[in-house]
């Protein structure tokens, strides 16, 4: 994977939490535990678009969910 260096600046209260979790999940950087956070971040926003993406197709599908049957059970 290639990887890109960046700096950002943190509230101290920050930093703390992210060097208490490096400790706590035996991360191996700073790094590791922003990329993890980001990583959520990102599959929560996927989440959020499949959900409404979701959404789009059931209601253009309901329309034709029983199309040729004669009743709803077989």
């Amino acid at each position: 994977m290639q990887a890109q260096k960046i700096s950002i600046s943190l509230p101290n209260s920050m930093c703390d939490f992210i060097d208490h979790y490096q400790e706590a999940h035996n991360c191996k950087s700073r790094s590791d535990v922003i990329n993890q956070a980001l990583y959520l971040l990102q599959q929560t926003q996927l989440e959020a678009c499949y959900k409404e993406a979701n959404k789009e197709v059931d209601e253009g599908l309901e329309v034709t969910v029983f199309d040729g049957l004669e009743d709803e059970t077989w």
